[in-house]
């Protein structure tokens, strides 16, 4: 078995990280960017009353807070700044969609036949698929950092 140069494993590793924080792109446009215009445009009642339902207090803060992780955490990984940090806003918050929003756990035990939900039920609770794997990728990008190809290795060199 031929063995991988360091120097090209490293260019791959990097260039891999730079694609999974292109995701961020995707979270601030079709998520974080949505809230926004919805705050501010003053539409955003059912987006603040769904976050009082999940049993957050002061639910307008962290509504904001899910937004701001959103739209200004997925520009900021995908430019690679601040990589780490704004990835694990973006973490916290897609775990928050998954799990309490979306009920990622009792979608699973229902799918498996382990807990049964009405057909209804599980409508209402909507897919957690989209929120699962942006966790996925923001807890790789927390754990690997951004790479070569972000803006967090040049402030460094700085």
């Amino acid at each position: 078995m031929k063995k991988t140069a360091p120097m090209k494993e490293s260019f791959m590793t990097d260039a891999a990280l730079m694609i999974l924080r292109l995701s961020g792109f995707g979270l601030a446009l079709a998520h974080g960017w949505a809230k926004i215009e919805r705050f501010l445009s003053g539409e955003s009642a059912q987006f603040v009353e769904g976050v009082a339902r999940l049993g957050f207090p002061y639910p307008t803060v962290f509504a904001w807070a899910a937004t701001l992780a959103e739209l200004v955490g997925g520009s900021l990984i995908a430019l690679g700044l601040l990589t780490r940090v704004a990835a694990s806003f973006a973490a916290i918050t897609m775990f928050v969609a998954a799990f309490l929003r979306h009920r990622l756990a009792q979608q699973t035990l229902a799918f498996f036949g382990v807990n049964p939900v009405a057909a209804d039920v599980l409508e209402g609770w909507g897919n957690p698929e989209r929120a699962a794997l942006y966790l996925l990728i923001f807890l790789a990008l927390v754990l690997m950092g951004g790479g070569r190809f972000s803006l967090d290795r040049l402030v460094r060199r700085a």
